[in-house]
């Protein structure tokens, strides 16, 4: 039996832990965090994203886990709108759909089916070094064990620590886009205003946006946008950092600022793109995921990217029958297929629609108002074919399905 290491229980590993498993692969995976991450953003279930999770047979659980929502609109600090931009728009494929549930609850599904599929997660774990021998990858984890896997894979988000290990530094291969972003969930109180089903999206000048999007009952998911290309990592850092962005902003900033101070999710980051130009395989370690091409969460598309490519490559590895004959040859021949069938895609979810950055956190206020006219204007019959166009050449329509292995 032909084993693996993914590095990394995100939604991209645990999906390839998954089906490998089901394929018969002794699969374990590690992660650095304690515990199954939490929080993030809404993902929707269109595209690749769905077949993925029919091909799984989790596409009915998942839709049990739908958040309600009824659209996005942008606002004025006292809470009136300037746009907005329903479920129903572009027949459903704005920028927000009908049906959407939370990173975390996908994560979840994901991880009890490669649970239940016998997949063994080593949390509070992680890899070291790694060689080259005879036999296969031989890994030194940071506990001091060593094992050899016949292949490991690099399924640990934009910071890989699999990708500085075997491919370089980061700096090789991070693209800032200028943006930072926290994310994190309110519980809502008696006197929380209400979403009702609607994404709200407040911005002033310099940069600076606030998010509220529904969550479950009783919670709402915040998101604050700024100007910046490096963030600190220390939590009591990140926070004083926020609080001094965003001093003085309007709307219900100042509220979202306190529920930060104690949220257990709280997280913030840049936004960045992982460019890899060469390949994403050296032997028989391979990235996938944000680790291999992260398009950031400004393409829309990091969920689908990450369920399609755990189900390319573990296609990859079936069609070459590696896990009956884990040699050389068919290892390599597995991952270039991989590859091939992966490069296109995440190339043209990197290609940003024009002024995604602008439209995120506008630098001035004409720049809010002209985003919200954008935003009105774009929705016109007569624009419709044109914003298609532009859509699909960066990954947003639809791709043929890559069969995964079928429910048991």
């Amino acid at each position: 039996m032909s084993n693996v290491l993914i590095v990394g229980a995100g939604i991209a590993g645990d999906t390839l832990a998954l089906c490998l498993a089901r394929d018969g692969w002794q699969v374990a995976v590690v992660e650095i965090a304690p515990a199954l991450r939490t929080g993030g953003q809404t993902v929707d279930l269109r595209g690749d994203s769905r077949q993925v999770l029919v091909d799984l047979g989790l596409i009915d659980a998942a839709l049990e886990h739908v958040v309600p929502q009824r659209g996005i609109a942008w606002i004025r600090a006292d809470g009136s709108r300037m746009a907005e931009m329903p479920v129903e728009a572009f027949g459903g494929q704005g920028l927000i759909s009908r049906e959407e549930l939370l990173r975390t609850d996908l994560a979840g599904l994901l991880h009890d089916g490669a649970r239940d599929a016998g997949v063994v997660h080593r949390f509070a774990e992680t890899i070291d070094a790694l060689s080259d021998t005879v036999e296969g990858v031989e890994v030194r984890f940071r506990s001091g064990q060593v094992a050899v896997f016949d292949v490991v894979v690099g399924a640990d988000g934009t910071h890989s620590r699999t990708r500085a290990l075997r491919f370089g530094p980061e700096d090789r291969f991070r693209k800032p886009l200028g943006l930072a972003h926290a994310w994190f969930t309110l519980q809502e109180r008696p006197e929380t205003p209400r979403l009702h089903g609607w994404a709200l999206s407040y911005n002033e000048p310099g940069r600076r946006g606030v998010t509220a999007r529904p969550g479950h009952a009783g919670r709402q998911e915040v998101g604050m946008t700024f100007a910046a290309s490096t963030v600190p990592r220390d939590r009591d850092e990140q926070l004083a950092l926020l609080g001094t962005v965003f001093a003085g902003a309007a709307w219900r900033t100042a509220e979202f600022l306190d529920a930060a101070q104690t949220a257990p999710d709280f997280a913030l980051d840049t936004y960045d793109q992982i460019h890899v130009p060469d390949s994403w395989s050296d032997g028989r370690v391979v990235l996938i995921g944000d680790a291999a091409w992260c398009a950031s969460p400004l393409s829309g598309l990091g969920t689908a990217l990450g369920l399609r490519g755990a189900a390319e490559l573990a296609q990859a590895l079936r069609r070459h029958d590696v896990h009956a004959d884990a040699s050389d040859e068919r290892v390599s021949a597995a991952l270039r297929a991989f590859e091939a069938a992966m490069r296109p895609r995440a190339a043209a979810a990197q290609k940003l629609l024009p002024g995604r950055v602008a439209m995120v956190a506008p630098e001035h206020r004409w720049g809010i108002h002209a985003n919200a006219a954008a935003m009105r204007l774009l929705q016109a019959r007569v624009l419709l074919p044109l914003v298609g166009l532009l859509a699909g050449s960066r990954g947003h329509d639809a791709a043929l399905p890559t069969p995964a292995p079928a429910a048991r």
